[in-house]
């Protein structure tokens, strides 16, 4: 594989990621951070300066671009987040590069206990001779999905400059807060205007993914009765100890995230927060089929009724609602986008890599409103935490199978055509 990219990619993720862009699904802005306008707006710059055209910021805050066609073929989209994951620390990135990569152990140097490990890391012993791109220790790196970012400035701005690649129409859009599931609205198919799409969000090379979760969120609310501990007897009713009830009533053993995998769906709970007199409960469901996530919601609504009728002075509400539904249900009807990115990779000589990702993109939901819109794979690795790493040369496939992607797309159009 050339080496056309690895400069370019390397210095793009060591730019984003150091900007703090962390989301917050405590509050409720559009997007849920400040700090995620400075990379929007960053982008923003960068594609006025590279030469897209039509570079606005929607009313959801979503960076839209256009890459003009110089040959007839469907509009493609391609669409990566700004935003890091909430679960670990993301403020203070300082990305590193490790360059030639030797195989062993990788330490790091703001945390000298933290190991990244080929022995527990199988894909990184893959990587020798690769240069990485990690973090250095006490926070995650971002290339989830600065990496998705990286990759797509690098192809905008090699197709703009070299207009005698044939390719359609191309859009790229930057989104906000995808990481806590609002980053895309029922709005952006339009100002998108894509006939379908990718995102770059994915993980090892040649991951093309048609398969996610569905996804609902649930919220318990408990209100005890409160009255001073001294003079509690028959009267006091104990929210924590109605939460605690709720939480041991609920499956552990056979549906939580640290006892499930492949296809296997679960019940998560994300946070627990309050006191004596009030308590709330979060979680998350998650099935790849629709009936199975829906009885994971009766099942969550069956423990707070039972939990409710051990104690009617209690108030138990259980509120759950739609976050994604798995893009599977809408892309097996027409596989154009699957086939299409499978066949990029193939002429590449990269083996397609098609399996259900136990969580959601911005695909979901964008496939969901009627752009078919599967994920592509970016290199990215132990995300979401301080042992996140990337491949440059992983990365750099990613920005070939692109430019692949979109040159097949106009190619086949115009033998349709004919």
């Amino acid at each position: 594989m050339q080496k056309r990219f690895d400069q370019e990619l390397q210095a793009r993720l060591v730019r984003y990621a150091a900007v703090d862009s962390q989301s917050d699904e405590t509050s409720a802005s559009t997007p849920s951070t400040k700090t995620q306008l400075d990379v929007l707006n960053l982008l923003q710059q960068e594609l006025t300066e590279i030469g897209a055209q039509n570079v606005e910021v929607t009313d959801d805050s979503v960076v839209v671009a256009t890459i003009p066609g110089t040959a007839p073929g469907p509009t493609i989209g391609f669409l990566a987040h700004v935003d890091t994951a909430p679960q670990f620390n993301a403020t203070g990135v300082k990305p590193r590069v490790i360059k030639g990569y030797n195989g062993g152990d990788i330490t790091f140097p703001d945390d000298p206990d933290l190991v990244l490990s080929p022995d527990e890391h199988p894909y990184l012993a893959e990587k020798i001779g690769h240069d990485l791109i990690t973090a250095s220790g006490t926070t995650l790196l971002g290339a989830d999905d600065k990496a998705g970012v990286s990759i797509l400035m690098t192809m905008a701005r090699h197709l703009l400059e070299n207009k005698d690649i044939s390719h359609g129409p191309i859009r790229i859009a930057f989104t906000p807060d995808e990481e806590i599931g609002r980053g895309v609205t029922e709005r952006l198919p339009k100002d998108l205007g894509a006939d379908f799409a990718y995102t770059l969000d994915g993980e090892d090379v040649g991951e093309i993914v048609y398969e996610s979760f569905s996804a609902d969120w649930a919220v318990i609310r408990i209100k005890g009765v409160s009255i001073h501990p001294g003079l509690a007897k028959g009267k006091l009713v104990n929210a924590t100890h109605l939460a605690a009830k709720i939480v041991q009533t609920l499956p552990q053993v056979t549906m939580t995230p640290e006892v499930t995998d492949g296809r296997e769906g679960f019940i998560h709970i994300v946070g627990m927060s309050g006191g004596s007199s009030e308590m709330e409960i979060k979680l998350i469901l998650r099935d790849f089929e629709m009936d199975a996530l829906e009885a994971q919601g009766e099942l969550v609504r069956q423990v707070c009724a039972t939990v409710q009728a051990t104690e009617p002075r209690a108030q138990i509400t259980c509120d759950i609602s739609h976050q994604y539904r798995n893009m599977r249900y809408w892309l097996e009807n027409d596989m154009t986008p699957v086939e299409l990115a499978r066949e990029a990779c193939q002429d590449l000589g990269i083996e397609p890599i098609s399996v259900p990702i136990r969580g959601g993109t911005d695909g979901s939901r964008l496939t969901e409103f009627g752009t078919p819109t599967p994920n592509i794979f970016t290199g990215m690795q132990c995300i979401h935490g301080p042992l996140e790493w990337i491949s440059v040369q992983d990365m750099a496939i990613a920005t070939e199978m692109c430019l692949s992607l979109v040159g097949k797309a106009a190619r086949n159009h115009g033998n349709s055509a004919s």
